[in-house]
């Protein structure tokens, strides 16, 4: 068989949420560069499917034009074709109707899974002679390995294929032989140990349900639902940086001696003035309200009246017709803004820099929020072009409104332009989600609230206890790998990482602490509460007996103070499993530090690791050891044993 090249390898990672692909292998590994949803939605021929929504447009003679159609080839977000004056969009936003074929790490449908595959091979476009490899969820098992192998070869007549697990692609990833895997994903979290390259079956957590990106995402819409916030929302909160996990023990602002977010260093200052401790910086706090909506804020509360009730459900506003109402309000706020800020500019200018306080010590937070169903809204209203451009620029309150706004403060007539050029899309061409600026409060810590991290951490206990070498144990619990998309969160790794030490962790101390009794001629006070020393047991004699099952109790949890052949229950018999560590109970717990030689990969983080680790295993098997490795099955191979063969070559 022609050697591969490096530029010829195909690797695909599906994945509950999105399905990663590359074509070619860079010199430096990078990113997956193709990454596409993992959902399809049914065509209108049976057994056919489409990677996006396709539609019949409302109104679509009064709202766009055949020549309009023609001209936009720019690749926006909506695509429209017509035929017999009926146009049809494809939506490549919209999640209606769509099918996920794979749910919390296993394939529950097939046709569904084939076509995603399918979509995602066309898109890459290979050549001819493409090796592919294939990363291989824990929840798959060897028969549908067997159904896949089929279909690759049979559907995409490639020369090799091969695959590759993700927890022993992470540890290539790594460079490291023994680590404990914990890939946290949309619906479900997996543990694996890894020891000298090799996934331990026995004891693995596979999809454990509740734990992933989802069971976040719904926790924060738990707490708050009541102040209206939707399952958009509360997705995009915990994409957000403001959404932070805390570690174990830490309390969230304004609780516990905090106040207004922050400690109190002060008593004195914070009694009279409310500051929360003593200098300038500290006075130069005061007087500096958060930006609103609510109470106590710059903008108050009196602006939305009574619908501030929570957040603001301005999709409602707009479907009931009172757009132009909400409009004209909010270019009212818009002016009384500017003045308000011409007014405090010079005695802003005068004061210290305000503290800024690290998220964790705020009690409120702000973050932007792209309301796509507002837009869809406004797209079904027939504005028409302008007046969705308008409408869009009233309501967006992103940098792009900042930018007006400043724009605003040197000349404040050309804010009052509804028609201007300052608003953006003005000129008829604004497109984008609507972007509003959302106020959550200490509800944004509590995403992990209900029993998420214990779960996980019972799991990683679990997986680790199972390995029948004992003397690997302690090795799996100081190289802890945290991945996966589900733990982008900020501080998840590191709050799971407090929580294990928390409860799994022992002081190396611990470990010793009957120590100093055991050359001791005073036994163990009795369980009875006694101090009395009680009669020592065994023979007497020598100048130190120890209580043999006082000695046996202690060394059989660590031998190493007990040397080879001294085990006064069983002379002359040294235990084949004696090391140095505490066997049960970990005196040590750590995260393994990600490799520093990938520069590609510092930027966006090491959460999908496992594609890291399958461009390294496609490098080693395909082009470095293909004349020596069996680390891929070829195509002769599989019309001589057929698909039950993979078993024989796939990592």
């Amino acid at each position: 068989m022609p050697p591969f090249k490096d530029e010829q390898i195909i690797i695909i990672a599906p994945g509950s949420e999105a399905t990663l692909a590359q074509l070619g292998l860079p010199e430096s590994f990078t990113p997956a560069r193709i990454r596409v949803r993992s959902r399809m939605f049914p065509a209108e021929k049976a057994g056919e499917w489409e990677p996006y929504k396709v539609r019949r447009k409302q109104d679509a003679a009064s709202a766009i034009s055949a020549d309009a159609l023609a001209a936009n080839t720019d690749g926006e977000d909506t695509k429209s074709t017509i035929d017999d004056d009926v146009v049809y969009e494809e939506d490549r936003v919209s999640e209606e109707g769509a099918v996920w074929p794979i749910q919390d790490g296993k394939i529950v449908n097939w046709p569904c899974f084939f076509a995603l595959v399918t979509h995602v091979y066309n898109t890459m476009n290979p050549p001819f002679h493409t090796p592919i490899l294939l990363l291989t969820q824990p929840a798959w098992t060897p028969r549908e390995h067997e159904k896949l192998t089929q279909f690759f070869f049979e559907k995409f007549k490639t020369p090799a294929f091969s695959l590759v697990d993700t927890a022993l692609a992470t540890s290539w990833a790594y460079g490291v032989h023994t680590a404990t895997i914990v890939d946290v994903g949309k619906d479900k979290a997996d543990v694996t140990a890894v020891s000298e390259f090799i996934p331990h079956s026995q004891g693995r957590v596979v999809a454990l349900s509740g734990c992933g990106g989802e069971a976040l995402t719904s926790g924060l819409l738990a707490k708050l639902r009541s102040k209206g916030f939707t399952r958009d929302m509360c997705e995009q909160l915990k994409k957000n940086p403001i959404c932070e996990i805390l570690p174990v023990g830490t309390s969230p602002p304004g609780t516990d001696g905090a106040v207004d977010g922050g400690t109190i260093t002060n008593p004195a200052a914070a009694a009279s003035t409310g500051a929360l401790g003593s200098g300038p910086a500290a006075a130069a706090a005061l007087g500096n309200a958060p930006r609103g909506p609510g109470e106590d804020t710059e903008v108050g509360d009196e602006a939305l009246g009574d619908e501030n009730e929570g957040v603001l459900d301005v999709a409602s506003i707009v479907a009931g017709g009172k757009m132009s109402e909400y409009l004209a309000k909010k270019e009212k706020e818009k002016q009384e803004k500017v003045v308000t800020k011409k007014k405090g500019s010079e005695a802003y200018a005068t004061q210290a820099k305000p503290v800024r306080l690290q998220n964790s010590k705020r009690e409120k937070a702000t973050f932007m929020y792209e309301d796509h169903f507002l837009l869809d809204t406004l797209k079904s209203m027939n504005l028409g072009s302008k007046g969705l451009a308008e409408a869009q620029a009233s309501l967006d309150e992103g940098p792009s409104k900042r930018a007006q706004d400043d724009a605003a403060d040197a000349e404040p007539g050309s804010a009052i332009e509804p028609n201007g050029s300052g608003l953006p899309g003005s000129s008829g061409g604004r497109s984008g989600p609507i972007r509003r600026e959302i106020e959550v409060g200490t509800e944004r810590f509590q995403a992990a609230s209900g029993g998420i991290l214990d779960k996980i951490a019972d799991a990683v206990h679990r997986t680790i206890s199972s390995v029948d070498e004992v003397n690997k144990r302690s090795e799996l619990w100081d190289s802890l790998i945290i991945c996966g998309n589900g733990s982008r969160v900020r501080g998840f790794k590191d709050a799971l990482l407090a929580l294990l030490q928390s409860k799994y962790m022992i002081s190396p101390s611990s470990a010793t602490i009957f120590t100093s009794e055991i050359p001791s001629n005073i036994s163990t006070p009795a369980g009875t509460g006694a101090n009395t020393p009680q009669p020592q047991l065994g023979p007497h004699g020598g100048s130190s007996q120890v209580n043999p099952l006082l000695l046996a109790a202690t060394t059989a949890q660590n031998p190493h103070l007990m040397p080879p052949g001294s085990n006064p229950l069983m002379p002359g018999m040294s235990s084949h499993n004696a090391h140095s560590s505490h066997g049960q109970t970990p005196t040590s717990i750590k995260l393994l530090k990600p490799p520093e030689y990938f520069p590609e990969w510092k930027d966006v983080g090491f959460d999908e690791s496992a594609f890291l680790g399958a461009q390294v295993a496609a490098k080693v098997i395909f082009v470095v050891e293909q004349a020596q490795s069996r680390g891929y099955m070829t195509r002769p191979d599989y019309n001589d044993q057929g698909p039950t063969g993979i078993h024989d070559y796939s990592l």
